[in-house]
């Protein structure tokens, strides 16, 4: 099924109802120091916890999530792999909180160690909402206790989160660190949670960002695929450009990208692994002057064309190709390859695409694909992940898919 979905939509586990905020953080927090200790006392002692409190958290915890976290022994605990698992995840997770308090403000030492789940979640409720009362009516709180979570969490941190503009509230830049570290902190709890649930593999959400190149066919296959494997999976793609994709990628709010990758250094927080090498092609309606010829650049400069938007690949290829003469007259500036494949059927203009992007026009006839003896005009198409990212069963699914119709089609 593909659909729209929040990424704080509560997750089913074993007959009950819970979101990543629901969990303790002071108890999450202390899994990894269990595993790593092998023992409740010790743990107990890392995480500043008495072992009673911690042994109640944990018990609480399990119950919260319908798993057992770790087998009872009288020299210790072992986690099981679902808490070996889950330890991870929530390592993880901290991290992102932790590395948004190194910016370092008048508060505390650590106050990524201080805070907690109901001021995070009132927090993430403001930044989205972009005011205190919108704020309160999703969250379904009280004014008071949004003001009240927020005050608490910018006197922890030593720093200003928001400032008042009107009648609205903007984040500063440290609030907008933080929002990003609980949105994935949030993301990764919920990976966690659907990678523990009993049909993992069976089910589970994907927010994927889907970039022009891939939605012709490749992207629409995997889909399909998926689907015919998982078929209770849910989708939700969401189309844009990369500037359009990448902020929600790094937010935590889309999973993946999928796409044409950046030629130039990607960011240090984004992975790119390529899948095919697509060769752009100058496109014209079928019985355009030119259609059916070899021309000349000089012969292509003389028509009108539609070039991608200002700083895109797309556009940089164009450059490139009328580099070291005057490039041609250029009325229409579009990312839309819909838009584009209806200006081309009724126009003499020009473009560059992906053969893919039109390859149901050419075979009706509509549009042709012009020869270009030129070499360069090539994009590498592939997906674009966060840097250290850890995909859950579904996730994983779907990339092996893609990597699959690409050696199938090789």
């Amino acid at each position: 099924m593909v659909r729209t979905f929040r990424s704080d939509q509560p997750v089913r586990q074993v007959g009950s109802v819970i979101s990543p905020f629901d969990l303790n953080l002071r108890h999450l927090r202390a899994l990894p120091l269990i595993v790593r200790h092998g023992n409740m006392s010790a743990a107990a002692a890392a995480a500043s916890l008495s072992q009673p409190a911690l042994t109640q958290g944990i018990a609480k915890l399990e119950r919260q999530l319908g798993v057992p976290l770790f087998d009872r022994r009288s020299n210790g605990m072992t986690a099981t792999l679902q808490g070996a698992a889950f330890a991870r995840r929530a390592d993880a997770a901290f991290s992102h909180l932790a590395a948004s308090a190194r910016a370092g403000g008048r508060g505390f030492a650590r106050p990524d160690r201080l805070m907690t789940a109901t001021q995070l979640r009132a927090f993430l409720a403001l930044a989205d909402a972009g005011s205190f009362a919108e704020a309160a009516r999703l969250a379904a709180w009280s004014q008071p206790a949004i003001h009240r979570a927020v005050r608490d969490l910018e006197q922890i941190g030593g720093l200003p989160l928001a400032e008042r503009r009107g009648r609205g509230v903007v984040l500063t830049q440290d609030g907008r660190r933080l929002a990003r570290a609980a949105r994935l902190m949030r993301s990764e709890l919920a990976a966690a949670f659907e990678d523990m649930s009993p049909d993992a593999g069976e089910r589970g959400r994907l927010v994927i960002g889907a970039m022009p190149l891939c939605r012709a066919r490749l992207l629409p296959a995997a889909i399909a695929a998926l689907n015919r494997a998982v078929p209770r999976a849910t989708v939700d793609i969401i189309d844009g450009s990369w500037r359009e994709l990448v902020e929600p990628l790094r937010d935590g709010r889309i999973d993946m990208m999928i796409g044409a990758l950046r030629e130039d250094p990607a960011p240090l927080d984004i992975a790119q692994e390529a899948l095919l090498v697509d060769r752009l092609a100058v496109v014209a309606r079928a019985s355009h002057p030119l259609a059916g010829t070899t021309p000349s650049l000089d012969a292509l400069a003389a028509f009108p064309w539609i070039v991608g938007r200002f700083d895109t690949p797309l556009r940089a290829h164009w450059q490139a190709m009328f580099e070291g003469r005057d490039a041609p007259h250029a009325p229409v500036e579009c990312g839309s390859a819909m838009t584009i494949r209806g200006i081309l059927v009724d126009s003499d203009c020009l473009t560059l695409l992906s053969p893919d992007q039109v390859a149901m026009e050419v075979e009706a006839g509509l549009l042709a694909l012009i020869d270009l003896p030129i070499e360069g005009l090539a994009r590498t198409i592939g997906i674009a992940t966060r840097l250290g990212w850890q995909p859950t069963f579904l996730q994983r699914h779907l990339v092996e898919i893609l990597r699959g119709i690409v050696q199938d089609n090789s």
